[in-house]
């Protein structure tokens, strides 16, 4: 799965929304089903790092080139070179995704299949779009791996056991209408307007106050590590700080007042 195309193997972009920016990270080798090699793993891990750092960045994007996939995972022709795991970035895994939490909310634009290490890296999103007809897999049973960078240990908590269990041990793909039933993928939608309506997501999203969002993810990830007594003190220790925030004084007026709140847009 590698190619002699002179194209980068990922590309980034800003996009302007409603109520603020969204970076969007392509996968861009669609003519190996955008297989991710170590170059490209590495510059997904930047263009993360980037928008993790830029304040006027609310959501991160994550979606791949063409309709056919959006990834199948590290591209088996460097590993049978080179030897597998050279595309896995020390501390953060696959395309320094699966094994990183990334503090702004992610968005899976899942445009097209995603297989082994696609599917790890849409496990690792907060939220995902995918396209009607979509399939997602782990079929490195098959090839006697295991996707132990995330995909293995997220289906542990995101789906039922014998669901996972087939997915993991017998290598079947499943499907996006079926991940929605299960609670996994929050929207399909025809193929075409899988990206839209990633970015539409992020923009009700980004309506909010961008503080809150923070807290609220840190609390959920926490929360899925800890005891319900130890969780719910971690959200007392830091609700007073919340409750007192310009964003809940303006969100508390805005209501009264019956009009949209304007919250500020650099605190994530």
């Amino acid at each position: 799965m590698s190619s002699d195309s002179a194209d980068p193997p990922v590309l980034a972009a800003r996009h302007e929304g409603a109520h603020g920016m969204v970076q969007v990270i392509t996968l861009n080798r669609p003519h190996v089903s955008n297989a991710m090699n170590a170059e490209g793993s590495y510059l997904v891990d930047r263009y993360l790092r980037e928008a993790e750092a830029d304040p006027e960045v609310g959501a991160i994007i994550l979606t791949g080139a063409g309709e056919r996939a959006f990834c199948a995972g590290m591209d088996l022709k460097e590993a049978a070179e080179r030897g597998a795991g050279h595309g896995l970035v020390p501390g953060a895994g696959f395309c320094g995704v699966t094994e990183r939490v990334i503090a702004k909310p992610v968005i899976g634009a899942i445009n097209g299949a995603a297989v082994a290490g696609g599917l790890e890296i849409s496990l690792a999103c907060d939220l995902l779009v995918a396209g009607s007809g979509v399939v997602f897999g782990l079929p490195e049973v098959k090839r006697g791996m295991v996707a132990f960078t995330g995909g293995v240990q997220r289906l542990s908590t995101q789906l039922p056991r014998q669901i996972a269990m087939e997915i993991i041990c017998v290598g079947s793909l499943i499907s996006a209408e079926r991940l929605y039933e299960l609670g996994v993928v929050n929207r399909v939608v025809p193929q075409a307007d899988v990206l839209p309506a990633a970015l539409a997501l992020a923009d009700d999203l980004l309506a909010n106050s961008w503080t809150a969002i923070a807290f609220g993810k840190e609390l959920f990830n926490h929360a899925m590590n800890e005891p319900l007594p130890d969780a719910i003190a971690r959200g007392h220790a830091n609700a007073d700080r919340l409750m007192r925030s310009d964003d809940s004084r303006e969100g508390i007026a805005a209501y009264a007042e019956k009009r949209n709140a304007d919250f500020k847009r650099d605190n994530l």
